[in-house]
């Protein structure tokens, strides 16, 4: 399985407090017509978190069956702080027909870097398809180390990494001395990483500039990268109003803004304050995405 290009970070919609199963398939078929290579559902930006695991089995259907005929792969997010629980979320995602899974250190327990081995390899050994790892520090209290996971790359179905540390050090670690192909997980650093050898990002502002992120990943590997660079500074104030506040907040209030969605977290998420709106508002404003 080849990972390359543009895969969102897929917001999930609610309505009345439940999953608005209408305008997730409206969004999966909006990434169909817009160039991105993938979808991840059920991720951070996902609020999986306070998913159940019925609606994360729901959710994931559902993205899998509206996606049913185009070329979008399809890797659900289906890690947990719980081994047992993480292998039975992604052995369901397998079922369903999931391309890859992929898999968040395990948040709040702190393990040791022989625990996050131990961890990814149980669940490596009762999966057959290919799994991503997911490196997001600032979210979970650990961080998986270079040596890690060198060690996890000889692992078969392990094939490559979601790397949010925020550390182009440890993205040229990870090429220098691992065959994983590493994704970006942080939309403002997604060009500077395909310069030490990412292939790709998981992105958040894509959830609503799709193409605009496709673009930018497909003129860097067209060598054209006085474009790729353009595309990248144009989307960087937009990118860093996401992350004004917790993400998902500012994007599905970008997204609501923009009318495709409702905009509805779940606590203990809470809608962004009046001013970061504003900012919000003002940069899709600037971005020309709505009228002043």
């Amino acid at each position: 399985m080849e990972l390359k290009g543009s895969y969102v970070a897929l917001v999930t919609p609610f309505k009345n407090g439940k999953i608005d199963i209408e305008a997730v398939k409206k969004l999966v078929k909006f990434h169909i017509e817009n160039k991105t290579t993938g979808i991840v559902p059920a991720g951070c930006t996902g609020e999986a978190a306070t998913l159940s695991l019925e609606e994360r089995q729901e959710l994931i259907e559902t993205v899998i069956e509206t996606a049913k005929g185009s070329d979008l792969q399809i890797i659900p997010g289906t890690g947990t702080n719980n081994t047992k629980t993480t292998i039975t979320l992604s052995k369901m995602a397998e079922n369903l027909g999931a391309d890859a899974v992929m898999l968040i250190t395990p948040y709040y327990n702190k393990p040791t870097q022989e625990g996050l081995y131990q961890h990814y390899k149980k669940v490596a050994n009762s999966l057959s398809i290919p799994i991503i790892l997911y490196n997001v520090p600032s979210r979970t209290g650990v961080c998986l180390s270079p040596q890690t996971i060198k060690k996890l790359a000889e692992i078969e179905n392990i094939i490559a990494i979601k790397e949010a540390s925020g550390s182009l050090d440890q993205v040229s670690a990870i090429v220098r001395s691992t065959n994983l192909t590493v994704l970006s997980g942080d939309d403002s650093l997604t060009l500077p990483m395909l310069s030490v050898g990412a292939k790709g990002v998981i992105s958040v502002v894509a959830n609503f500039i799709p193409y605009d992120v496709a673009e930018m990943i497909n003129s860097f590997f067209n060598k054209d990268i006085e474009r790729a660079k353009n595309i990248h500074l144009k989307m960087f104030p937009l990118i860093k109003a996401m992350f004004c506040e917790t993400n998902p907040a500012p994007v599905k209030k970008a997204m609501e803004l923009l009318g495709f969605i409702n905009g509805e977290l779940r606590l203990p998420l809470v809608p962004v304050s009046k001013n970061n709106e504003i900012l919000i508002k003002n940069e899709l404003i600037n971005y020309g995405l709505i009228g002043g």
